[in-house]
């Protein structure tokens, strides 16, 4: 989800990654526990990068973008997620 968002919407600090998946959706929680550890092993990756910026806030945060490296894993990561769900919906329609 992260990388479709910095996709589609471009450099994001951590809290606004957060607020806009809570926005699309009721049912789906990010804590910052598990959020702040996955940016900084997709940037290990090199499927992000981050810099410095101030907020609308006039606060320090870092902004993270998806690279060209991020790019080709969110594709990875999409089939892989289709062909996870398309098995889960067969085993629900023929349980």
């Amino acid at each position: 989800m992260v990388l479709t968002i910095l996709d589609r919407r471009g450099p994001l600090h951590g809290y606004a990654i957060t607020s806009h998946i809570q926005s699309l959706s009721d049912a789906l929680r990010v804590e910052e526990g598990s959020l702040y550890p996955s940016l900084h092993r997709m940037e290990e990756a090199g499927w992000i990068k981050a810099r410095t910026i101030t907020t609308e806030h006039n606060r320090r945060a870092r902004a993270y973008e998806i690279t060209a490296v991020g790019r080709r894993q969110l594709g990875t990561e999409e089939a892989r997620w289709r062909s996870v769900t398309d098995a889960v919906n067969y085993v629900l329609k023929h349980a």
